[in-house]
């Protein structure tokens, strides 16, 4: 064996060495459990008994027919990730810029935002609660502000702000560092020759600064959107899809179908259908995103 064929034999061995392990462990833990999933959702089962009953497309059928609190928690779902996905990414953008300039105790701001992000989603949810009842109630007796004596919580128009606050409140600080590498990477040589050309800061940033962020941009808006599809620990702890059904998500409906009323196989059917959105708007973002991408 010649010493080429010796190093190339070398290279698929670690190669192998590397990558196997991991396949195996995704194989296992993801791959093969979303494949039993799919079979399940063809099946009438409460989750417990060894036997599956095989029904066909019933539960489909029963899904896009029959399902109307499904469609109203879809309703939900699309309207939250769509406001939290636009106000996530225009703030963090916005604070990313101003962090990323010369302002006093910037790395301590920076360290600030990121703080919620590694909080439990349960834990925010209930700290969160707590604020909107008694925390608010005390600001109102200091203030007199009668905006906090409304029921954040139980006014069916006001808990959807009321999730979403929370929502962006938690998620920013990752998005917030994403956005600051991006602004970072962006070569000082083209600043300067804008700059010496006499380009305003804001004709700076369009034309020059935002172009060359969309790879972060891309990022940021691919993993709010599929975050706010899947959205389930906060509302589950801070309103509990209340009031009534009104801040019901699909993760929700999907775990309250699965685990309450013990309808495992109808509850699988409606996890493969966001399955399938989440991975059908995903593309279509990327898609859309990597086209206004700039090479550098």
């Amino acid at each position: 064996m010649t010493q080429l064929k010796k190093k190339q034999l070398n290279r698929v061995l670690v190669f192998c060495g590397f990558t196997i392990p991991a396949f195996l462990a995704i194989l296992l833990s993801v791959e093969i459990p979303f494949l039993m999933s799919v079979i399940s959702s063809f099946t009438k089962w409460n989750g417990l008994d060894r036997v599956q009953t095989f029904i066909g497309l019933e539960n489909y059928k029963e899904l896009f027919l029959d399902d109307s609190d499904m469609w109203k928690s879809m309703w939900f779902t699309l309207r939250l990730t769509l406001c939290s996905v636009v106000v996530i990414n225009l703030v963090a953008l916005f604070l990313a810029v101003l962090l990323d300039s010369d302002i006093k105790g910037k790395n301590t701001l920076r360290a600030a935002f990121y703080v919620p992000n590694i909080i439990s989603l349960i834990i925010i949810g209930y700290i969160w609660r707590f604020i909107f009842s008694a925390g608010f109630e005390s600001f109102f007796q200091k203030t007199g502000w009668s905006v906090f004596m409304s029921s954040w919580l139980g006014d069916t128009h006001l808990v959807f702000f009321s999730v979403l606050l929370v929502s962006v409140w938690n998620a920013l600080g990752f998005y917030l560092v994403v956005y600051i590498a991006g602004l970072q990477s962006v070569p000082h040589d083209l600043i300067e020759a804008s700059m010496i050309d006499g380009a305003s800061r804001p004709l700076r940033f369009f034309r020059i600064t935002l172009p060359m962020i969309m790879p972060s941009i891309t990022v940021c808006v691919f993993y709010s959107l599929s975050n706010g599809l899947k959205a389930f620990d906060v509302i589950l702890s801070l309103t509990n899809g209340g009031p009534g059904n009104a801040t019901t998500t699909v993760a929700l409906d999907i775990y309250r179908t699965a685990f309450v009323i013990n309808r495992f196989g109808y509850g699988t059917a409606k996890s493969v259908i966001l399955f399938l959105m989440i991975l059908l708007l995903s593309i279509l973002q990327v898609r859309s995103f990597k086209q206004k991408e700039v090479e550098v």
